[in-house]
């Protein structure tokens, strides 16, 4: 036993030798590693202290790019085009990004030096942006009338509502870079001046290129917004058994049957009811809700969205489609409140 344990200790004393010499060769090692590339040893303790020192300051306003001393505007401007694979005028391009409201604040700093007339050789973008803007209704309202003929015109226009909003327009203005190329006083710029500098840019490349390639930038950029989206979400129908009553009638049907197809946790605040709308015998809606009540609005919601081909189960938008620039009639949707079969083929017909 008194061997065991001289042996173990002599063996425990060996491998602890061997760590240590092992541990200091590769403190050496990485220590001639950081001299061979030149980094000090002061240098961490540096960096350290720079950030203890930054982290206990106050948060500083967020700086353009424009102010930096590498910036070269014209560059960027040619830079953006190329970035999105369009071909811009570089005149229509640079009126694009000016704000009226820049132009305001360059007249007011020339007036404090004392120049009494300023001259500012700039044009702002209200022009370019109001058409920008009317391209990409017109042209937002025929694709979605083109991907979903049986859907009623009221939600068309919700629909494009819904992609000429402020919202919309600057979270896609603020991913193709366009925030650091607007001439404006105010950084970072708003919401409302990031969708305007986005309309005029789409007059813009409609003036460079053509209507075609403006349009093609809606489809791209705009239009693929609703990419996962709900188009049903995106327009509220008021009162939607009292709609699909309104349908049937106009279609020579019977009115709708609700029944209670299931129940679950009735009396407690988690109830659960399924609600079945019939027709003839025919389910046509189904929904559930905390409520009967609930319940039926929702499968009444559900039998419209059958009816209009917008269900979850049906086809994704395809973003994909060229629509013909030389086809200029103004033909519509079926409005919700003529909305039927007989209307809905009537119009496929003639278009």
């Amino acid at each position: 036993m008194a061997v065991s344990l001289r042996l173990l200790s002599a063996c425990s004393s060996l491998i602890t030798n061997k760590t240590l010499v092992s541990a200091s060769k590769s403190c050496v090692f990485r220590s001639n590693c950081l001299l061979n590339r030149g980094i000090k040893r002061y240098v961490r303790a540096v960096k350290t202290e720079m950030k203890r020192r930054k982290d206990k300051m106050d948060p500083q306003p967020p700086h353009p790019r424009n102010t930096y001393a590498e910036w070269n505007y014209n560059s960027e401007l040619f830079a953006f085009g190329k970035r999105l694979g369009e071909d811009f005028n570089k005149e229509f391009l640079q009126q694009a990004f000016v704000e009226r409201s820049y132009i305001i604040s360059e007249e007011e700093k020339q007036k404090k030096v004392g120049i009494e007339e300023p001259q500012i050789l700039l044009k702002d973008n209200r022009e370019y942006a109001e058409k920008g803007e009317y391209i990409i209704a017109e042209y937002s309202k025929r694709y979605l009338r083109t991907v979903y003929p049986r859907f009623p015109e009221e939600g068309i226009c919700s629909v494009s509502d819904y992609l000429l909003s402020d919202d919309v327009l600057a979270d896609i203005s603020i991913h193709i870079g366009t925030s650091d190329l607007i001439l404006t006083p105010d950084y970072p710029p708003s919401d409302k001046t990031l969708a305007n500098v986005l309309k005029a840019v789409v007059y813009a490349l409609s003036l460079s290129s053509g209507e075609d390639k403006a349009s093609i930038f809606v489809r791209d950029f705009i239009i693929t917004y609703l990419s996962g989206k709900d188009i049903n979400e995106l327009w509220s129908i008021k009162n939607p058994e009292s709609v699909l009553a309104s349908i049937l009638e106009r279609e020579g049907k019977s009115s709708v049957e609700p029944r209670l197809t299931g129940e679950a946790g009735k009396n407690t605040i988690l109830s659960a009811f399924q609600v079945g709308l019939y027709c003839n015998k025919e389910l046509v809606g189904m929904g559930f809700g905390e409520s009967i009540p609930v319940a039926k609005e929702v499968a009444a919601m559900d039998a419209l969205k059958r009816l209009f081909h917008t269900t979850e189960r049906a086809k994704p938008i395809p973003f994909d489609l060229v629509l013909a620039s030389d086809k200029k009639e103004p033909f519509a949707n079926i409005s919700i409140e003529d909305w039927c079969e007989k209307n809905i083929k009537s119009m496929v017909t003639k278009h």
